[in-house]
């Protein structure tokens, strides 16, 4: 039997590579899948239901593993099945969500002897059957015509000898642009407007994804080229938005037996269409279209527990997207606030105390799109500056800041910051009587030019740009590489603090966490005694994992 070389197994860091391509290149076509969405509600947000979907199965995978490729596979695929299944958004999200989970679940049940090639056709034919399943009345021209030429061309490939699982994404990619391609021809409203199938576009970006992580290559799209990117029409020459067609979208997450669902899903079909019910072991995610709302909802209560119930108002949603009136007006924002990232309750006091709205996160607690997206949109103001403070943080901050401009008609901007005493020295400049785009420009110059590093202890054997480090080692941080391995935390602490002073600089800012006792204050008797010229302030910052954190200004 054929034994694949190891990059090109379905690997966890495969895994962790692909969620990280594929919410940048969703982030990335948004906007342009939006402006495709018109069927079968022209609401203009395929794009972002997709994106945040995606993003969602990214926190889950994340928030499992904490980005580390070695952990448990199988625990870690279920987490991303699950974050896609709850972070699900729209009919387009929901769809895709169980796409991901039926993809996840096969690769999940694969074994060392399967050919990897086998188990990612059979993933995405798994994934295209699921969501025929999935849906109330499948319509051919949509993201699901799309899903089954891709599993189609995969399959086939898969049967070749010597094919690999690279060959059957680039296979199944290739196939999903071309159908996509096709769906005005299958699809009258896509014809009458001109565009392809907005749903399917995301799902080819997904699948160029997967190629690119498997082969190298990034896919070149073809079909903006081939047909144009309108502006959304006018909602009143749609169906779906006049008169005759359902008003309101309405989701929500159900606690149910899986035997409720059969009688949940024939109630839904009865009021309403583009019903869509995915989801499994007493867990399901729920979209339809309806009139009634309130039947909706009471569907759900006859049939279990329905919670995180969202109702969205199709005209008003359009409305909203053109800048006319509607009839609720949107909450009234005012003013700036910041929306901080803190890694410890000295850090969010120290945050909380300048000013700003504080996300708890941190190494293995990290926040996700959704919690950083609530403390946006939740802080009540006209203009946000987010400070995300961590590398893996600074794409969920993006994520969520693009949602909230979208969805809200706010100013987000975040400035990207990497250590928390970058975000600490940022807040210090931070000046709210300033113009938006002068306050983000004076932060992100501020955080940029704060030198940062950190000591903190070795978990396991590893190889660093200072040598080999054994568990237990004190390793020293500067810009996010271990550059000093010692035995002690305060003769680490001086060397690091050497290498940073030594570049210049008037402020040194030192930030003590757990097992740091007095490292603080020691270090800062140290600089008084050998660069007296420079100032030091410490604080209790109560961060895990770092008993130091640093910065000079």
């Amino acid at each position: 039997m054929e034994q694949a070389p190891a990059s090109d197994r379905i690997e966890l860091a495969v895994v962790l590579r692909f969620v990280d391509i594929a919410v940048d290149a969703l982030a990335e076509a948004r906007e342009e899948i939006d402006a495709l969405n018109v069927y079968p509600v022209p609401d203009g947000d395929t794009g972002t239901n997709m994106y945040l979907t995606v993003s969602a199965a990214r926190d889950a995978v994340r928030q499992a593993t904490g980005g580390d490729p070695r952990a448990d596979r199988e625990q870690a695929l279920a987490a991303f099945a699950r974050g896609a299944l709850l972070g699900a958004r729209g009919n387009s999200g929901v769809i895709l969500s169980e796409m991901l989970g039926a993809i996840a679940r096969r690769v999940a049940g694969s074994t060392p002897d399967d050919r990897n090639a086998e188990v990612m056709a059979e993933a995405l034919h798994d994934a295209t059957q699921a969501s025929y399943r999935a849906v109330g009345e499948p319509v051919e021209g949509t993201m699901l015509t799309v899903a089954r030429a891709a599993s189609e061309a995969a399959r086939r490939r898969a049967a070749e000898d010597g094919a690999r699982a690279r060959d059957v994404f680039t296979s199944a990619a290739e196939a999903a642009r071309e159908a996509l391609a096709r769906t005005p021809l299958q699809l009258e409203a896509l014809r009458l407007a001109g565009v392809v199938d907005a749903g399917g576009r995301g799902l080819s970006v997904i699948l160029d994804a997967a190629e690119t992580v498997l082969t190298g290559r990034r896919p070149v799209a073809v079909t903006r080229a081939a047909i144009p990117v309108p502006h959304v029409p006018d909602p009143g020459d749609h169906a779906d938005l006049g008169p005759e067609g359902p008003a309101y979208e309405v989701m929500y997450l159900l606690d149910a037996g899986d035997d409720a669902v059969a009688g949940l899903r024939a109630r839904l079909a009865d009021l309403g269409d583009s019903l869509v019910v995915v989801g499994g072991d007493g867990l399901w995610n729920v979209h339809v279209h309806v009139d009634d709302v309130g039947a909706a909802i009471e569907a759900g209560i006859e049939a279990g527990r329905p919670h995180r119930v969202r109702v969205t108002h199709f005209a008003e949603q359009v409305a909203e997207r053109r800048g006319a009136p509607t009839s609720v007006p949107a909450p009234t924002r005012i003013g700036r606030r910041v929306v901080v990232v803190a890694a410890g309750p000295g850090l969010a006091g120290l945050f909380e105390a300048a000013g700003a709205v504080v996300v708890l996160g941190g190494p293995g607690n990290r926040p996700s799109t959704g919690q950083v997206l609530e403390a946006i949109t939740a802080c009540g103001a006209a203009e946000v500056v987010v400070l995300p403070n961590d590398p893996d943080s600074v794409r969920v901050a993006r994520i969520a800041a693009s949602t909230a401009e979208a969805d809200h008609a706010m100013r987000v901007a975040v400035v990207p910051t990497q250590a928390q005493v970058q975000g600490l020295a940022a807040m210090a400049v931070h000046e709210p009587g300033r113009s938006f785009d002068q306050d983000v420009l004076e932060m992100t110059a501020t955080a940029r030019h704060a030198r940062h590093g950190a000591v903190t202890l070795a978990a396991r054997k590893a190889l660093t740009m200072a040598g080999w480090c054994e568990p237990g080692d004190v390793l020293g941080v500067i810009e996010g590489d271990f550059v000093e391995i010692g035995a002690d935390l305060f003769s680490v602490t001086t060397a690091i603090l050497g290498r940073l002073v030594a570049g210049g600089g008037e402020l040194v800012t030192l930030v003590t966490g757990d097992g740091a006792d007095d490292l603080g204050e020691r270090a800062a008797a140290w600089l008084d005694t050998t660069h007296p010229t420079v100032d030091v302030v410490v604080y209790d910052g109560g961060q895990e994992r770092y008993p130091l954190l640093l910065s000079v200004e």
